[in-house]
């Protein structure tokens, strides 16, 4: 099933799941077609869903995904263009190459969704950890990735069954802002 991106009449973005619109943060940098570690931009693009990880020590397991995978504390992803064997990729941790944390205080990566960008292969500095996860309060930028309420998260994989593609449509690229 695809997920479209739209950009809404007051700026705001939201994912389309059937014929219902539910608000979504996008990258700080806004929407780029050239995607570049660190610009904070979200990539345009059509990409698959790869794996699910959840925070099984905050939620039960997801509905209508029994191969999602339960966050560990030594689960890493690397981000550093730098990494010869394993940038754009689940790591363990400790790690000695610039990485994120995914089991992290805060409850942004309670779900993530793997995003299938630059991953088949992984091009260094063409950016990484282009996830799926849950928006800050108020639906604050992220670092590129697309980001939903909890229950609106929860409700695309259930009704999707973990499987689904987001589509990022060229004619939002350049078209910045934090929501």
């Amino acid at each position: 099933m695809d997920l479209i991106l739209r950009r809404e009449q007051n700026g705001s973005h939201s994912i389309v799941l059937y014929d219902r619109a539910l608000t979504c943060a996008i990258g700080k940098g806004g929407i780029h077609e050239d995607k570049r570690e660190g610009d904070g931009a979200t990539p345009v693009g059509r990409f698959p869903f790869r794996r699910i990880f959840y925070r099984a020590d905050r939620l039960e397991p997801i509905p209508g995904c029994p191969d999602a995978i339960p966050i560990e504390a030594d689960h890493g992803w690397s981000d550093d263009p730098a990494d010869p064997e394993h940038y754009n990729q689940l790591v363990k941790l400790p790690y000695p190459h610039s990485h994120e944390r995914l089991m992290r205080q805060d409850t942004v990566y309670d779900v993530v969704v793997e995003l299938g960008y630059n991953d088949a292969p992984p091009v260094p500095g063409r950016g990484s950890a282009i996830f799926m996860h849950v928006a800050r309060p108020g639906y604050t930028g992220t670092e590129g990735c697309i980001a939903l309420a909890l229950p609106d998260l929860l409700k695309i994989l259930e009704q999707t069954g973990g499987s689904g593609t987001v589509v990022v449509p060229a004619e939002l690229a350049n078209k910045t802002g934090p929501s």
